[in-house]
């Protein structure tokens, strides 16, 4: 099967829809499947790097949406591009992630003549990104054969504006990188408390309501500890700065963006990994990795965590915004080794619904599904057409 993969974000600057994609081409080459990858970016050399990667558009503009800045590429050039590309090579399936974000999964959409697959990762609290583009997408989303939504939050968004059937089908992870045992982190071998939290410094992450429950953990363990790791700007960084020094906290360490290899060693070291989202998120990736690690995990309750976490021992879910209910939750963790145990490894058996070759079995299986609706379509049409020819009644 010859497989395009469709991206409208810089594909160098990490991303989740980035790492979907590259997990998802592993899979897929691994079974014998051709893919491609066309994604605008900013890295000169990413030809080099990825095989079978188009580079489509090397000027990107960061464009607000849903609390984060997403990188996308508007350049005129897109569709002389685009239309040249997909006429000189025939794909079977065309597969888009986020379609109907502008620009390039739009265009690709546009002039594609393969079955079309669109995956919907966004869940934001607001669907006016949909509602205020649908008069002038509306056509396009119509040429997509196939929709997939990562989780029901991200489904329930984007069917407000575009009905139809979606097929539920999760991001992945890769459970086995995660859960393989590590040599402990140096720095948090010294007897403290240690806390975890993974994700940008966006204001719907809910880091300034962990910091604030961590002033009351403080009180009845004053060597706990906060690890903050995710790539952030130094403005960024300045505001929780003055809240940190406003509680007197005096254990909050911002490691900034680490590799996957450091953030396995501080999710397998620490004692509990805490995501106080506050919304807008359509799948909690990092909790599934801290499951797999085997950490005690800790979440606001919302529909994404929900989602990942059916089996109530797999986390304690907590009201988000309520930093006295998260300061409880994880002292009810750090007090009890025994549910923390019980924890660490009811994740562990929740992560394994999550592999990405589970996943990749399911994508293929939905691709195998449109190709043969497609065929069978295509072959009602021709037996039409000929009773036509004949001077009969199409059925």
């Amino acid at each position: 099967m010859r497989i395009l993969q469709v991206s409208p974000y810089d594909f160098p600057y990490p991303g989740g829809v980035t790492q979907h994609i590259l997990n998802l081409e592993r899979e897929l080459r691994s079974r014998g499947h051709e893919v491609a990858i066309m994604a605008p970016s900013t890295d000169n050399q990413v030809e080099e790097k990825f095989p079978g990667f188009v580079r489509i558009g090397s000027r990107v503009v960061p464009l607000p949406v849903n609390q984060s800045r997403a990188r996308l590429t508007l350049s005129p050039q897109l569709v002389p591009r685009v239309r040249r590309y997909l006429r000189q090579q025939r794909f079977d399936i065309v597969h888009l992630q986020e379609p109907l974000v502008p620009a390039l999964p739009l265009t690709v959409l546009q002039y594609s003549t393969s079955v079309n697959v669109g995956t919907f990762h966004a869940a934001r609290n607001s669907a006016l990104f949909y509602r205020t583009t649908r008069p002038l997408i509306r056509r396009l989303q119509r040429r997509l054969h196939g929709k997939i939504a990562v989780s029901e939050a991200a489904r329930e968004l984007v069917f407000r504006s575009y009905k139809g059937a979606y097929r539920i089908i999760p991001n992945g992870i890769d459970v086995d990188f995660y859960g393989a045992p590590q040599p402990p982190a140096s720095e948090l071998q010294d007897g403290k408390l240690n806390i975890v939290f993974v994700g940008r410094l966006e204001k719907r992450k809910g880091l300034d309501y962990l910091l604030r429950a961590m002033a009351l953990v403080c009180q009845l363990r004053p060597q706990a500890r906060l690890i903050v790791i995710g790539a952030f700007r130094p403005g960024q960084r300045r505001a929780y700065l003055r809240q940190i020094q406003q509680f007197g906290l005096r254990h909050v360490v911002f490691k900034g963006f680490v590799s996957d290899e450091e953030k396995r060693q501080y999710l397998q070291t620490a004692d509990i990994f805490c995501w106080p989202a506050l919304g807008g998120e359509s799948q909690g990736i990092t909790l599934l990795e801290a499951m797999a690690a085997g950490t005690p995990v800790v979440a606001s309750d919302i529909p994404a965590s929900r989602t990942m976490l059916t089996d109530n021992e797999a986390a304690i879910l907590v009201p988000p915004k309520d930093h006295v209910a998260l300061a409880r939750a994880l002292m009810r963790v750090a007090d009890n080794p025994e549910k923390s145990g019980r924890m660490a490894e009811a994740g562990r058996r929740r992560a394994l619904d999550f592999t990405w070759s589970t996943i990749a079995d399911r994508v293929l299986a939905y691709y195998e599904e449109l190709l043969n609706e497609e065929e069978l379509g295509g072959a009602y049409w021709s037996a039409d057409a000929d009773l036509l020819r004949a001077g009969g009644s199409p059925s």
